[in-house]
């Protein structure tokens, strides 16, 4: 890691949002601790405020703080993040595992259904599929997993496909190995390391796939912490007013800032396991 310098600078930037997503109730703490995540309000005009001492990094429209829609909002992102692309590699991993040792017709029968699914536009088919379920964290999560999982098992699939061929494996399957033990024990440990990578890369990816769809308004409910609400909220203050098109910089600012460095950081880290991978990898 110390050879690369950018690794540093993505785990430190993780490092960050993690220290703060920890501690969210010191460093904003909420009214009502039974729902920390709605984000707090003072008043309801639709005029942001500019920062103070009450709100430091002032309000935005509907008069929700931004500073703790953003401190908040970053336990939303891990829990987006991680949620969905643990449930992606996972099914990612079985489908594509178990379909490229295996072979034959259920081979067949799989990649088909990946390349379905791969034909589908992934942003549209998630906005579709929150429009329909309505608006929440758990459709946002549910409807990226359900189209989000292709990847890995494509990935993972193509790994076993070639790590199979080896010599070891050869040498296990004469000396009487069953095809359990042959997968979990010397298949499955030789072919994980790209899909480790993809997932590091894809836990920002679905934070900002998040974003957008709380932007264009069919992700989190209304007053929920998550960024990509938080620039929702901010839209029709971009242009500013006549004559000061940076007025209501403070409502769109912090929030691209949260969402650009997030997702920086776990694609930094993603970029070092790849090229750590590739020294690494046998020929």
């Amino acid at each position: 890691m110390i050879k690369h310098p950018l690794g540093v600078l993505g785990l430190l930037i993780v490092f960050f949002w993690i220290t703060v997503a920890v501690l969210a109730p010191v460093l904003a703490p909420p009214q009502d601790f039974s729902h920390p995540y709605m984000i707090l309000r003072y008043g309801f005009s639709s005029l942001p405020l500019s920062p103070s001492e009450v709100c430091p990094w002032g309000t935005t429209s509907g008069g929700y703080d931004i500073y703790y829609g953003i401190i908040w909002g970053s336990r939303t992102a891990f829990i987006i993040g991680l949620t969905t692309v643990l449930f992606t590699s996972i099914m990612g991993i079985l489908i594509g595992g178990i379909s490229g040792f295996h072979g034959g017709i259920l081979d067949e029968i799989t990649m088909r259904i990946v390349d379905l699914f791969m034909s589908i536009p992934f942003l549209i088919a998630v906005i579709v599929m929150t429009t329909v379920l309505g608006k929440g964290l758990d459709k946002i999560i549910f409807a990226l997993i359900l189209f989000g999982w292709h990847k890995y098992a494509r990935m993972m699939r193509g790994e076993v496909l070639k790590v199979k061929k080896q010599a070891f494996i050869l040498a296990a399957k004469s000396m009487g190995a069953s095809p359990l033990r042959i997968f979990f024990k010397h298949v499955f440990p030789n072919s994980i390391y790209p899909v480790i990578i993809l997932m590091s890369i894809n836990i920002g990816r679905m934070v900002l796939v998040a974003a957008s769809l709380s932007f264009v308004g069919v992700g989190a409910e209304p007053g929920f912490a998550d960024w990509g609400q938080m620039l929702n909220f901010s839209r029709n203050w971009i242009s500013g007013i006549p004559g000061h098109p940076f007025h209501y910089y403070y409502t769109y600012l912090y929030p691209s800032i949260a969402i650009f460095t997030f997702v920086l950081g776990w694609t930094l880290l993603g970029d070092v396991l790849r090229d750590t991978y590739d020294t690494q990898r046998p020929d």
